[in-house]
């Protein structure tokens, strides 16, 4: 049995943490599907970045949504869910046969809105709208500024996947504004049931500590994180507060682990999928790290519910001059930060291509 088969029946989800055009026009995804148990997937700004960015798959896309008067923030959003309409169809069995718990893709709001509370809520609520997908979450940054657009939009009835998360205290700030949705739900006599999924960011931690820490600590951080994240994680859903959303119908905001491909190249380049193996939990994967554990991944065991021996690791790794606290500020700051740029950076080079395209079509005219 593969060792992604092996995964996903030990109860944890595999996402693909990639989409573009041509992973749904040759097929890829659908492969994907069938051979490595993918059930979902996620995007963000840099992955939509690089798709449009390579080869023409998006070019008469471009160009007839730019003739129909679409540009900038439009046009991109237009572009990106044509793609992940078309994915969530190819979830949409997986999505029903788990009564709407796995088969789900990500679309994200602005970065631009981070600091803008209600934008991000109209935002979340018109990306929604506009998919006509119901599994597909909203992605909003959980980050101090997106905790209060996270918690409304919840209590709307959007679902929403929580990102950009890189701690147990940030993981539990997501956790409560969820509960406190579902809780406001409750109250105002709507239905419970609104999906969410709670992201944590793995491998950024070890590029950043490394260069800190002597070489047995290695790579070693983002795991025993994970670890007291997971851990936070089991105790909130064994809560009699959970218990009581749970017994009203409410469905539980599932622990996804984000940036789970190796960046450093001496080590194993599946050490995040094997070390993350738990059930009731989502590992969202790019594709050189899904066909390397499909062809050689080992799964020798789940994740302690008592996050095992991340707190001494996290202790040893204090001692060497890592104050996980501040990193982790300082990460989710700097994920913010590079998500805007990817944004812009976005916007641009479809403005280029439309420029090119349009240029291309009147020379082709005028000829």
């Amino acid at each position: 049995m593969k060792a992604t088969r092996q995964l996903h029946d030990l109860g944890q989800s595999l996402w693909l943490d990639n989409i573009t055009r041509t992973l749904l026009n040759d097929g890829t995804l659908a492969r994907y599907i069938a051979e490595h148990s993918i059930t979902g997937l996620t995007s963000n700004p840099s992955i939509f970045d690089a798709a449009i960015g390579e080869g023409g798959a998006y070019d008469a896309g471009i160009r007839a949504h730019t003739l129909a008067g679409l540009k900038g923030e439009d046009l991109f959003i237009e572009l990106a869910l044509e793609d992940l309409r078309r994915a969530a169809d190819l979830f949409r069995s997986v999505f029903e046969a788990t009564r709407q718990v796995d088969g789900w893709v990500s679309m994200e709001v602005s970065p631009l809105l981070a600091s803008d509370t209600k934008a991000s809520i109209d935002a979340a609520r018109q990306i929604h709208a506009r998919a006509g997908r119901d599994n597909l979450f909203v992605k909003i940054p959980g980050t101090p500024q997106g905790i209060p657009a996270i918690e409304e939009s919840i209590f709307l009835g959007i679902p929403i996947n929580v990102t950009l998360l890189f701690s147990c205290g940030q993981y539990l700030a997501a956790a409560e504004a969820y509960m406190r949705g579902i809780e406001r739900r409750i109250a105002a006599g709507l239905d419970p049931r609104v999906a969410s999924v709670a992201s944590l960011f793995v491998s950024r931690w070890d590029v950043a500590a490394n260069k800190q820490l002597p070489a047995p600590l290695h790579n070693r951080l983002g795991i025993a994180v994970g670890r007291q994240t997971y851990r936070a994680y089991r105790q909130m859903l064994a809560s009699s507060r959970w218990q009581k959303l749970q017994s009203a119908g409410a469905q539980q905001q599932r622990l996804l682990w984000a940036s789970t491909g190796t960046k450093d190249p001496s080590a194993s380049d599946t050490l995040y999928i094997g070390a993350l193996a738990a059930a009731d939990t989502i590992n969202t994967i790019p594709d050189k790290t899904l066909i390397a554990f499909a062809d050689h991944g080992v799964v020798r065991g789940v994740m302690p519910p008592d996050g095992g021996d991340a707190d001494a690791v996290i202790a040893e790794i204090a001692k060497s001059g890592v104050d996980t606290d501040a990193l982790a500020t300082r990460l989710q700051e700097e994920g913010a930060q590079a998500f805007v740029r990817s944004w812009r950076q976005l916007l641009g080079r479809i403005a280029d291509k439309a420029d090119q395209l349009d240029t291309k079509a009147k020379t082709a005219d005028a000829q």
